[in-house]
């Protein structure tokens, strides 16, 4: 044996024996990362700390102002470079996802925060000023230590509107507004807040009712803060931000409406598309003609299942009969509750034919809070932690019953509760073995993608029974088309609100308040509305791979498990996982 050669063997035993060192070292220092990130994120977001069952913060609110901001995203760019210095090839497979995640999470928020969106703290249906009265809810309320803590939390509310406002006048003072058209709506939601009947306050509810323990004594002390606090503190901050809506902020707006009239704002919205729809290559101007192709195909199944009814009018009189003949709407909110009750327990029955695997964590149907109900959407899923005293949340709005048709409820509970949202939340919340930002991770493209894919299986389901209902989830599904087209047509393509309004009423059945609610919400939130479509069309694209890969012997309750086995994913880390299971669904096939 020559020196080389010995020398060369050695070399190689050098690297076998430290290879699994290097292995486990790239492991653990990704771990650590991971958790790292997530302690960093619930420290900054103390609201989404609550959320997520953590309530060492619960006494805290966010710290917002313009040093917060550059803090994190200093923070942000330290993390993404300890992610850049492991080497990807020395993870396992399972952390190998892990790190792809994260980056995904790193990579959009340095790249977004140039844009600084935090001088815009509203949107048309949620804002700055109503993120506590969704905490209350998941606020443990069971100790002394958890009312003062609360208190605390209350305390901190008037330094956090001053910091919004301050970010908001910044945004005036750079053209970087929402729209004057889309402001009394969100003004409306700062006048809820006004102090009237103490009792009545979504906020002063905990100090309505106390834990059997609580002496008379501890009570009344707890009460007597609370409501010095609310006279003396929250009420001129509520009246104070809402008059800076009123007398600043919508005078000052900007009056046209989309991205590209924000400086630096076409740049923005691509980003923003890149983000919602998780692809890198999404480009606005090929998301309007797919809008345009799907709305077209949609139309035609449209047509019909209007065929199908007694109906002899034309299309445009079809939607002006679903939009006024009383027998498709409730006559009382417990009615509509009720409805939507039924469908959802109905669902849960058929889930074991279409899913292997199915949540432990239960959920509610709900009404949506009177204080936001005026400018919500028709219904929403409210997540909640595993650890919390109640289970998640199927709202429905109950506001304005004549907007509300009962033909649509199907399609909006397969996609708010089961198999939509809650299923698959539920079981991100179950995921083993993985960092705890994984659990909480929600990238829209296959969130809302998969709420809508689940619409659609809701037609395999049987759990639309007349045209009526057929009709109304063509319907849904159109409305979600139809945002492809007047999302890039009111960020990129110039669109008036007007047009947007008269594109949405034209091709979908939405009630006409719907129709302005929706519009408006496009406004506020660029790209948000492209998830929905771009994720549902991948997931039946990947479905029909594995029907076309399997054949006869294609499960579908096992692809279903394959989708949410990982929680949720941007859409070409989904791809992957789905070529992988078919990969491995033909191996042990064919060992059979």
């Amino acid at each position: 044996m020559t020196k080389l050669m010995a020398w060369y063997i050695a070399l190689l035993g050098l690297f076998f024996l430290s290879a699994p060192k290097v292995i486990a070292d790239a492991n653990a220092e990704l771990l650590q990362l991971a958790q790292d990130y997530w302690d960093h994120e619930l420290y900054e977001d103390p609201l989404r700390a609550t959320a997520n069952g953590v309530h060492d913060y619960n006494h805290r609110l966010p710290q917002v102002a313009d040093a917060d901001q550059r803090r994190r995203l200093q923070a942000a760019r330290q993390f993404a470079r300890r992610l850049r210095r492991i080497s990807r090839d020395a993870l396992s497979a399972s952390n190998q996802i892990n790190a792809d995640l994260l980056a995904f999470i790193l990579d959009h928020r340095i790249a977004l925060a140039e844009f600084r969106s935090w001088r815009m703290p509203i949107l048309s249906d949620y804002g700055f000023h109503q993120a506590l009265l969704y905490i209350v809810r998941e606020t443990p309320f069971r100790t002394h230590d958890d009312y003062q803590a609360y208190l605390q939390r209350l305390k901190a509310l008037p330094e956090y509107f001053a910091q919004n406002i301050a970010n908001m006048r910044l945004g005036l003072e750079e053209g970087f507004t929402q729209p004057q058209a889309i402001l009394p709506g969100i003004i409306d939601s700062f006048e809820v807040l006004q102090l009237g009947e103490l009792e009545s306050h979504p906020l002063y509810q905990p100090f309505l009712q106390f834990p059997e323990a609580f002496s008379s004594s501890q009570r009344a002390s707890i009460q007597r803060e609370a409501e010095r606090l609310f006279r003396e503190n929250l009420a001129p901050s509520f009246a104070q931000a809402a008059a800076f809506m009123k007398n600043e902020y919508l005078p000052g707006a900007m009056r046209l409406v989309g991205a590209s009239h924000w400086p630096e704002g076409n740049a923005y919205y691509q980003a923003l598309v890149r983000f919602y729809t998780s692809l890198d290559d999404a480009r606005p101007d090929d998301i309007h003609a797919l809008g345009i192709r799907e709305v077209s195909r949609i139309r035609q199944e449209m047509q019909a299942v209007i065929e199908q009814t007694d109906f002899t009018g034309n299309f445009r009189e079809f939607l002006a009969f679903l939009r006024t003949d009383q027998q498709f709407y409730a006559r009382t909110p417990r009615q509509l509750l009720a409805h939507a009750a039924w469908l959802a327990k109905d669902i849960d029955g058929r889930l074991p034919g279409y899913f292997g695997k199915l949540p432990r964590q239960p959920y509610s149907v709900e009404p949506v809070p009177d204080e936001v109900a005026p400018n919500y959407t028709t219904g929403r899923y409210v997540g909640a932690a595993l650890s919390a005293s109640i289970g998640g949340q199927y709202w429905v709005n109950t506001y304005a019953l004549d907007t509300r048709p009962l033909y649509q409820l199907p399609a909006l509970t397969l996609h708010e509760a089961v198999p939509g949202h809650h299923l698959q939340a539920a079981l991100a919340l179950e995921l083993e073995n993985v960092p705890a930002f994984r659990r909480d991770f929600y990238p829209h493209a296959f969130g809302e993608g998969w709420g809508l894919y689940a619409e659609k299986l809701g037609v395999e389901m049987g759990v639309y029974t007349t045209p009526y209902e057929h009709f109304g989830r063509l319907s849904y599904e159109m409305w979600r088309a139809c945002r492809l087209v007047i999302d890039t047509g009111l960020h990129a393509s110039g669109w008036s609100r007007e047009q947007a309004i008269e594109y949405l009423a034209t091709n979908t059945a939405l009630s006409e308040h719907n129709v302005r609610t929706e519009v408006d919400r496009y406004i506020a939130w660029p790209g948000q509305a492209l998830a929905y479509k771009v994720g549902e069309l991948t997931l039946w694209e990947l479905r029909q791979q594995a029907e076309s890969a399997l054949g006869e012997q294609f499960d579908i309750r096992g692809f279903h498990d394959a989708v949410l086995a990982e929680g949720a994913l941007p859409l070409e880390l989904l791809r992957q996982q789905i070529k992988a299971y078919i990969v491995l669904e033909k191996e042990r096939l064919s060992e059979h």
